[in-house]
């Protein structure tokens, strides 16, 4: 019993080290390789066989609220992504680049906890991107909460929210995004068997 109070003083300093990391920012703003453009727009209508017209057909566009082409909406996150490095992907836990020492997550990898599960994504448009335009990104630690057991084991929920940004620094979307880092030596098994 005394091992495992001695845990539990450890993931509470953990804890208050992790919290120290809430509301800064994650890394440097970014912005986007390429403005938005037709030929990426393309390839995302195609692949989803979304044949919304004003993705594409400039003529029936200019008739319509948008007064032109637009990019759909969930292509938000897109616009962003860096190209990855794939030399050490699997080391850096799939990011495409190698991330700032000084953030959470490394923290949470180096205690143990190295497993991640994305657990949910919330996107929010505040207007539609239209070709040319140029995305750039702030990210921002929103919360971590107390160390929680899952049937993946003991972990904690990591929430940053990104805030997307034309070039004039007018907002154009937001996404909050949640995952679960926790430490895989912890799963239960006899919980994770099927009952029969």
């Amino acid at each position: 019993m005394a091992e495992r109070a001695m845990a539990d003083g450890e993931t509470d300093q953990l804890r208050a080290r992790l919290q120290a990391y809430v509301g800064k920012a994650m890394g440097p703003p970014a912005s986007a390789p390429d403005p938005v453009n037709i030929p990426m727009i393309r390839h995302w209508v195609d692949a989803l066989d979304d044949r919304n017209p004003v993705y594409l057909d400039e003529e029936l566009a200019a008739t319509t609220r948008f007064g032109g082409t637009v990019a759909p909406p969930a292509m938000l996150q897109t616009w962003t992504m860096p190209r990855p490095r794939i030399e050490g992907i699997a080391e850096r836990g799939g990011a495409p680049g190698e991330i700032n020492r000084d953030h959470p997550i490394p923290l949470l990898n180096e205690a143990g906890y190295v497993g991640t599960l994305a657990t949910n994504s919330e996107l929010e448009f505040v207007r539609y991107l239209r070709p040319g335009d140029r995305v750039h990104l702030t990210t921002e630690l929103e919360s971590i909460s107390n160390r929680k057991t899952t049937a993946l084991g003991q972990g904690y929920f990591v929430t940053w929210i990104t805030t997307y940004m034309d070039d004039q620094g007018e907002i154009v979307g937001r996404q909050l995004f949640r995952i679960l880092k926790f430490d895989p030596s912890t799963i239960d098994v006899a919980r994770m068997k099927p009952t029969q």
